[in-house]
C-alpha cells in the first residue's frame, strides 16, 4: 500500500482566518481614525479651491488644534486634590470645575483659628501644597481670585473685616511660597453670600469659608491672536 505523503504545513484552524481579517479591519479602521484626527490646512485649503475658485482658498485661515480646555481642568484640579487630601480631611475642602475656573473651597473651622484670621498649621501644608501646583502650572491659568467668607457667632467681631483678613492672610501666604502677586486680587464679601440657607447647623458651618477661584487661560484665544499678529504683519508691506 502506497504511504500517506505527510502535509508539510499543518493545517490552520479556520477560526483563524476570520480573527485575523477581524485584526487587519480594527488595524485599518485606527489608521484611518489617526489620519482624520492630524488636519493639513493647506491641503484642505487646496481641495476647496479645485471646487469653490480662488477666493476661497484666500477666505480660509489657519487654524491650529490645541487641548480642550477641559482636559487641562480635570489635570490641575486632580493635582490640587492630590497634594491636599494628604494634610487635610475631606469634609475641611472643596474643589470644583466651573466653565474656565477651578475652584478651591476651604472651611475655615479647619483652615483658621476659631474667629480669626490666622493659619492652622494644617491649612498651611495644605497653601503650601496648593502654592507648589500653582507654580508649576503658572503659564496654564491667567488669574487667581480669593473670595472671603465669614458667619461668626461672636458678637462684637465684624463679618466683613474678618472674612477680608482671611482672604489678604491665604493670598499672602500663597504669594510667600512662589505664587505670582501679579495674578491674585483679594474680595470679602462677610456674610452675604452663604452657599447654603438651610438653618442645619453642618450646612451653615460650611458657609464659612474661603475660596480661590484659578481662572484658566484659553489658548484658543491666544493662538487666534497670534495668527492674526502674524497675518497682519505679513499683510503690511515692507519698507525699503
Amino acid at each position: 500500500m502506497a504511504r500517506k505523503k505527510k502535509e508539510e504545513c499543518p493545517s490552520v484552524p479556520a477560526w483563524i482566518i476570520s480573527f485575523s481579517d477581524l485584526m487587519s479591519l480594527l488595524l485599518t479602521f485606527f489608521i484611518l481614525l489617526y489620519s482624520m484626527s492630524v488636519l493639513d490646512v493647506k491641503k484642505l485649503m487646496k481641495f476647496l479651491w479645485y471646487f469653490q475658485g480662488e477666493k476661497a482658498f484666500i477666505s480660509i485661515e489657519t487654524v491650529a488644534v490645541v487641548p480642550p480646555i477641559s482636559l487641562l481642568q480635570r489635570d490641575i484640579a486632580l493635582d490640587i486634590k492630590n497634594r491636599i487630601k494628604r494634610i487635610l480631611p475631606m469634609h475641611a475642602y472643596q474643589i470644583e470645575a466651573i466653565e474656565n475656573y477651578i475652584v478651591v473651597r476651604l472651611f475655615n473651622d479647619i483652615v483658621f483659628e476659631p474667629d480669626s484670621a490666622q493659619l492652622t498649621e494644617k491649612s498651611k501644608k495644605a497653601l503650601i501644597g496648593v502654592a507648589n501646583s500653582l507654580k508649576a502650572l503658572d503659564k496654564a491659568y491667567s488669574e487667581i481670585l480669593i473670595n472671603g467668607h465669614a458667619y461668626v457667632k461672636t458678637k462684637g467681631i465684624d463679618p466683613w473685616s474678618l472674612s477680608i483678613k482671611r482672604a489678604v492672610a491665604v493670598a499672602q501666604f500663597l504669594i510667600q511660597h512662589g505664587v505670582n502677586p501679579k495674578k491674585i486680587s483679594v474680595t470679602g464679601y462677610g456674610n452675604t453670600k452663604p452657599i447654603y440657607v438651610w438653618h442645619h447647623p453642618l450646612l451653615k458651618r460650611r458657609n464659612d469659608r474661603v475660596e480661590i477661584f484659578i481662572k484658566l487661560r484659553d489658548f484658543r484665544e491666544d493662538l487666534m491672536k497670534e495668527e492674526k499678529t502674524k497675518n497682519s504683519s505679513e499683510s503690511q508691506p515692507s519698507n525699503r
